[in-house]
């Protein structure tokens, strides 16, 4: 295109505009990040606002607990359920102590994941027994490049159930387990595409500790009708997440595991916590909602008061709404709160209540309990495997446990080509774009600068993309048109929006106006060697305007977060149920819709340039926006589970629906897309699968390689 030639030439233009208005009134990162916390906090408190305030009957409960369970278990990324293969179990070896038998045992979630484990028998007490879970927390190794699973740590736990009459099942977590998986993709290892997969390990300790139940009930020695889970920390997690799926857990005492979103997004105790704690977040609840569905079985919630990752007020609000569903369903007696003194760390002062808390609930005794708690075994005795099975897909679960879409085939009739792009698109608004504003915005875009030299004018306008999120766009147009044909909206990522800090920076010490600035720039560069008037006639013969555009995050929105704090960021976008990328196309959207508000805008053909991941967020803003006539797209991800550069956007559950050529097919129907792939590399390209749906429904002409 003729117009792709201006780029050169509109940057340092533009950029004056920039310059003049950041001497106007400079955006500082304070004061962009302050707008982003604000954010943040709106959005929190809308979620919290509505968590479970529907709920005014116990019929109200009992009609959407099976929703809400299974919305849980696909935010595990369990819906649907995993088949419950063959466990496989195998015992390696035992440990014969005077009150109780110690197997260590291994057995396998699915074919090949392997979950490690302890289990405590007792031997003086009448059998079959009560049984406890007792999900493992992040206790690292006793030894250094030892692994033989954190279960070691929480033996002494263990052995006070066994010595107490309880069989006790310990079993080892994925992350630190003795073949050691991953909890941290997003927090540590920069693996977004959990996001678009849907894929958290909670859901792999959910999965684990339900298959640990259905070990329970092979076992003689357990009384199948009295179990019970608990564990602390990352236990306390997976306890919430194991009663909200199992029902056959009869009793639960969860120990400083959970809090609510405010605490966790607001008071930013994300920061604290790997991502095995929560749940991809599709539907936007707030924990107490997890929490409730361990309602009416009874339930203690332990916690100390000085707990920095699960502070005091975020855990009595959890159990203030937990408590009402309880209340509803008349079962007050079967909830309890503990709050102990002291830090986030194992004490006695919670573990006897939970001692307690399951004598009453399992056995039907209520009195006080001798507290006897102790390590009794060395590491390496506990240890289950001599050597790592060479099968295991313990160390690779992420990338296979959450099955991709596959691409689908091309209908036999337009009928059902419409239909699955009808499917596509409203599975798109309810799993991967559900967390897009849904209020109404009745404000209208404002003109904040003015620039006009040679027959060219420049604008800054500002709008609002949705509460508390604040953007701007740059217009360039011939100075007299009365009425814009084409409009073509360059889309800015944060390597396009330095150079215009760049040029600010170069220019800093000019002391002409900005008009005189501008004229004097356009002229002397001599990089540029085209005079303003050129530019001038080039847009006045389309009449046509350009417009530049850098969705939140970019340009004068830069939070200019060091990479730390801004992965904090982008998990904190996941907890509310969106993703920053996911954000951006909405953007996107809202920029489409308030540059077409300008008076001589209003009959004009919109088009999007971009390019790497900005490029396929304005594919996917094509599919929500009919305003957008055209795209030029250049350098785009093959899929959205890509590892090379440009790296693809995130979008929640985006791989569970379609990935990145589908989308592309999508729009082609309706979009003009130009692309620089050249025609004989489409088969290898992005745009393969849009190629092969045009050739058969006869849109070839909307798609325009090189």
């Amino acid at each position: 295109m003729k117009t792709r030639n201006l780029m050169a030439i509109l940057l340092p233009c533009i950029l004056l505009i920039s310059i003049s208005q950041a001497q106007e009134k400079p955006v500082k990162k304070t004061e962009a990040f302050a707008a982003l916390e604000e954010y943040f906090k709106s959005q929190v408190l809308r979620i919290s606002s509505q968590c479970l305030d529907d709920i005014k009957t116990k019929e109200d409960w009992l009609k959407k607990r099976e929703i809400y369970k299974q919305q849980i278990l696909e935010m595990l990324g369990l819906y649907p359920l995993p088949e419950r293969t063959p466990l496989n179990p195998v015992i390696t070896g035992k440990i014969e102590h005077d009150e109780f038998t110690v197997e260590k045992l291994h057995f396998q979630a699915i074919p090949n994941l392997y979950v490690t484990a302890n289990l405590y028998i007792p031997k003086k007490s009448p059998l079959p027994a009560p049984a406890v879970l007792y999900l493992c927390g992040h206790a690292y190794p006793l030894k250094p490049d030892y692994f033989h699973g954190n279960k070691v740590n929480y033996q002494h736990h263990a052995i006070w159930f066994a010595r107490n009459g309880y069989v006790c099942l310990v079993i080892d977590t994925l992350q630190l387990g003795e073949i050691p998986g991953l909890h941290h993709g997003t927090y540590r290892l920069g693996m977004w595409w959990w996001n678009s997969r849907g894929y958290t390990p909670a859901g792999i300790e959910a999965w684990s500790a339900s298959r640990a139940v259905d070990y329970l009930f092979s076992r003689p020695e357990v009384d199948t009708n009295r179990i019970a889970v608990t564990g602390r920390s990352g236990g306390g997690s997976y306890s919430w997440t194991a009663m909200a799926i199992d029902e056959r857990i009869k009793v639960g005492a969860p120990v400083a595991g959970i809090t609510d979103l405010y605490n966790y997004v607001v008071d930013g105790t994300v920061e604290g916590h790997c991502d095995c704690m929560f749940f991809v977040n599709t539907y936007r609840w707030d924990y107490p909602l997890l929490a409730a569905l361990a309602a009416p079985r009874p339930l203690l919630i332990c916690n100390t008061d000085s707990d920095t990752i699960f502070p005091l007020d975020g855990v009595e609000r959890t159990h203030a709404k937990v408590r009402k569903i309880y209340n509803l369903l008349n079962a007050q007696t079967n909830i309890g709160l503990v709050i102990a003194p002291g830090p986030h760390k194992d004490i006695q002062e919670l573990q006897i209540p939970v001692f307690r808390w399951f004598n009453k609930f399992l056995k039907g005794v209520d009195k006080p309990v001798d507290l006897m708690v102790t390590n009794l075994f060395k590491p390496e005795e506990l240890k289950v495997f001599a050597e790592i099975p060479t099968n295991q897909l313990n160390t690779n679960i992420h990338n296979l446990f959450i099955p991709m879409a596959q691409e689908p085939q091309i209908p036999e009739t337009y009928e059902e080509w419409k239909k699955l792009k009808s499917d596509l698109i409203n599975q798109l608004k309810t799993k991967t774009f559900h967390g897009w504003y849904d209020g109404e915005i009745t404000s209208e875009p404002t003109r904040s600068s003015t620039i006009t030299t040679n027959g060219i004018t420049f604008e800054v306008w500002d709008f609002i993309s949705e509460p508390h999120v604040n953007l701007k766009f740059y217009v360039l147009r011939p100075a007299k048109a009365e009425k814009i044909n084409e409009v073509e909206i360059r889309l800015l990522d944060t390597n396009k929006w330095s150079k215009f800090s760049a040029w600010i920076s170069s220019l800093s010490g000019y002391t002409p106006s900005p008009l005189q600035k501008l004229g004097s720039l356009a002229n002397d560069t001599t990089e540029l060697r085209i005079k303003p008037e050129q530019i001038s006639n080039e847009l006045s013969e389309k009449n046509m305007a350009i417009v530049f555009f850098a969705p939140r995050g970019i340009g004068a929105d830069d939070w200019q977060l060091e990479p730390r704090k801004m992965t904090h960021v982008l998990r904190r976008f996941m907890l509310i149920g969106q993703t920053l990328e996911g954000m951006r196309v909405w953007d996107i959207k809202r920029a489409v819709q308030n540059v077409s508000k300008i008076d001589s805008f209003h009959a004009a053909k919109f088009n999007l340039s971009a390019e790497g991941t900005m490029a396929v967020n304005a594919v996917y803003a094509s599919l929500f926006e009919p305003k957008i006539n055209g795209l030029n797209l250049s350098d785009v991800p093959l899929s959205h589970m890509s590892n090379e550069s440009p790296l693809p956007p995130d979008y929640l559950n985006v791989l569970k629906i379609m990935d990145i050529p589908v989308a592309v097919a999508l729009c082609s129907e309706n979009v003009t897309i130009n692309t620089d792939i050249p025609s004989e590399k489409i088969s290898q390209s992005t745009f393969r699968f849009a190629s092969k749906v045009a050739q058969k429904f006869g849109w070839q002409k909307n798609l325009k390689f090189k």
